[in-house]
């Protein structure tokens, strides 16, 4: 593999460059550095802790990995996409897709159907989950890019590191979140008693949600629609925290979400606006996704608070 630093990855070390670009585990980065399997410039790389540089062409001889075998494309598979160019796709996905093919979960998913539309997406990224630069929960609807070529990918995946890419969600939280705008910023990772959920811990990774009030419901039920924008991309991260400041999101059974005074058939997630600089020409793009019917519906039922009277 051969990629030249962008801007965005200036200053990384190398070892994280190197697991960002393969999608090998950080460990696996650090020997293949150790062995000498990464090059700078040509010049082999001595330490994991060295810091590259724009422009530097870095060389990585990866090792021999044997996916687990893609089903064909699936042009039966519904793919709302709605931008496309040489470089990237941004699709809108519906709730209860899953991204990428996984255990229980081999095909049936959005790789599956990128791959009828767009096959060149099997040389691209991680073979096991082609053209993919950030996921989706099966049960959240909304905005997600898909890399075309290896450069493109490249380009993304460095965005996401410098955190220069904008995501933000809607979402509908249990009760009354008091401050009308606030950052959660918390750690996540595994759950020790159940590995299969996320949970705000000290072993966990860096993991920050910037929140503000759109709307504050008082009837039939309290609830708050809320703009979530992610500033790091963890597993579940805004249903862990908000589940771990005491709202959690409406509908989601796995973090304490599912109740009958409110049903739901899915976390209320979505989404809503994604925006970064296009690999190619540098400019700009934005998009933008309204809810889905049956959280638009959802929010129909519900009516806002009144607001407070002014004084006298």
């Amino acid at each position: 593999m051969r990629e030249t630093i962008p801007a965005a990855l200036a200053g990384e070390r190398v070892d994280r460059v190197v697991s960002m670009l393969t999608g090998l585990p950080r460990t696996t980065a650090a020997q293949l550095v150790a062995q000498g399997a990464v090059r700078v410039d040509a010049g082999p790389v001595v330490l994991r802790s060295h810091r590259v540089e724009e422009g530097n062409l870095l060389e990585i001889d990866v090792p021999p990995h044997r996916p687990r075998a893609l089903p064909a494309g699936d042009a039966s598979l519904g793919l709302s996409v709605v931008y496309a160019d040489d470089q990237v796709v941004v699709v809108d996905k519906p709730a209860g897709l899953v991204v990428h093919p996984g255990a229980g979960h081999l095909d049936g998913t959005l790789v599956n159907a990128l791959l009828a539309r767009y096959p060149e997406l099997a040389d691209t990224g991680d073979p096991e989950r082609p053209g993919i630069v950030h996921r989706l929960d099966r049960g959240t609807s909304g905005l997600l890019a898909v890399a075309r070529t290896p450069e493109a990918y490249a380009c993304l995946v460095a965005q996401l590191a410098s955190r220069s890419v904008e995501r933000c969600y809607r979402a509908l939280a249990w009760g009354h979140v008091d401050a009308d705008s606030g950052l959660v910023d918390a750690p996540v990772g595994r759950s020790r008693r159940d590995p299969t959920r996320m949970a705000v811990s000290r072993r966990g990774k860096e993991a920050r949600t910037a929140y503000s009030v759109l709307t504050r419901y008082a009837s039939p039920v309290a609830a708050t629609l809320l703009e979530c924008r992610l500033e790091t991309g963890r597993t579940h991260q805004v249903r862990v925290h908000l589940a771990a400041i005491g709202h959690p999101l409406v509908g989601d059974g796995r973090y304490g979400g599912a109740r009958s005074t409110l049903v739901l058939g899915r976390p209320f997630l979505h989404a809503h606006r994604l925006a970064f600089d296009h690999p190619s020409s540098g400019g700009r793009m934005e998009w933008s996704s309204p809810l889905p019917p049956e959280l638009s519906e959802l929010l129909s039922t519900l009516s806002p608070m009144a607001r407070e009277q002014s004084g006298p």
